[in-house]
């Protein structure tokens, strides 16, 4: 079976965002699945690119929706208002209230309460779902072991998504020993923790780099959020792919375990997805050798096909450092930054597209602070 992937070009500045676009089967007879649907006005640029190269009228067999962030889901609502869907894979916060109510720092709110205030904060979400649900589409939970067309998902399973559930930021207080008990926490980012990073990336400073002296560094935290995003394995002529949506090191390292239980091989992708747009804090040295291998000879073949989905003048994704790892374990590291790319997988290229570009290896790269 064939893959063609497409990352549609996702925000500008500081606003990144995923969307992707995929067709597997072959020329003459194949399906179409979505992957996240970026900000409110990609929704749109989404319906123009189906419409134009897959016909007045296409379907998608299935919308992924990684997590609950409103870069990743905001523009399936136009998706949902314009096109057919047979089936959507997501995470429904709100439903799960009931079963991760233990977790929670309030004993004493009832489950009706917990639902509501959950619905409520994550209200795009919701009307993702409601807008799939007035269609008929099928909606189904996508944790470790669902197959999604010819994909699998590795990450996350039920069990670590309620445990992360009470940490994701608009969430009510989570019960932190609770937690800590089973080896889960992460934490909230407070409002004031999220100005000081950004204040602190303003000032980012700058340092060398060698092929031989990697400074990326593992022990990268992102959020509870981030690290729920479903993670997809798929296995297609020419070898798999992995699409890691914004999943840091704890997500990808639930997603290799799983990727062994299930007797699914690393390390001999054909293509994967550089997570959360390129940032320091989701992938780390160990977690990177493990799923795509070593460290190779400077100026070696390369052996696999690495995308970013990044906006065109964003100073803070992708990182140097982050590119520079991919590079090194023999990535061919190519970067959306305004323009579509595509993985063509053994599908044909379309007229009007050119050779992706590599993106170099960096001798300049970001402090890690």
């Amino acid at each position: 079976m064939k893959c063609e992937i497409e990352f549609l070009p996702v925000g500008d500045a500081s606003k990144a965002g995923d969307a992707i676009v995929i067709r597997y089967g072959e020329p003459y007879d194949y399906k179409l699945m979505l992957v996240d649907g970026g900000h409110a006005k990609t929704g749109e640029q989404i319906v123009a690119h189906l419409r134009r190269f897959f016909g007045p009228s296409p379907v998608l067999e299935h919308v992924v929706l990684t997590h609950a962030d409103g870069d990743h889901a905001s523009g399936l609502r136009t998706v949902f208002e314009q096109i057919p869907v047979r089936n959507l894979w997501m995470h429904a916060l709100w439903l799960h209230a009931e079963e991760a109510s233990p977790l929670f720092a309030n004993k004493t709110t009832t489950i009706e309460s917990l639902t509501r205030r959950i619905k409520g904060e994550y209200d795009i979400v919701s009307g993702v779902y409601d807008l799939a649900a007035e269609q008929g589409c099928a909606i189904r939970p996508a944790f470790a072991g669902s197959d999604i067309g010819p994909f699998r998902v590795l990450s996350p399973d039920l069990w670590t998504y309620l445990h992360l559930l009470p940490q994701f930021d608009k969430t009510p207080d989570p019960d932190q020993p609770a937690i800590e008990r089973q080896g889960l926490w992460i934490g909230k980012s407070s409002p004031a923790t999220r100005l000081f990073e950004s204040v602190k990336a303003s000032l980012q400073s700058w340092t060398t780099e060698t092929w031989d002296r990697e400074r990326l560094r593992d022990g990268g935290i992102t959020s509870a959020s981030n690290e729920s995003s479903v993670v997809l394995y798929g296995s297609f002529d020419g070898g798999p792919v992995l699409l890691t949506g914004d999943a840091g090191n704890r997500g990808l390292g639930w997603a290799a375990e799983a990727a062994v239980r299930m007797g699914l091989p690393l390390q001999g992708f054909q293509m994967v997805q550089v997570p959360h747009h390129g940032s320091r804090r989701n992938s780390g040295p160990t977690m990177l050798n493990r799923i795509l291998g070593p460290i190779q000879p400077q100026h070696g073949p390369t052996r696999f096909s690495a995308y970013v989905s990044a906006p065109a003048d964003d100073s803070k994704h992708p990182r140097n450092i982050v590119l520079n790892a991919f590079t090194r374990r023999g990535g061919y590291v190519i970067a959306t930054q305004g323009v579509s790319k595509v993985h063509w997988g053994g599908f044909p290229a379309r007229p009007g597209y050119s050779a992706a570009g590599q993106v170099p290896f960096f001798d300049r790269v970001e402090e890690y602070t």
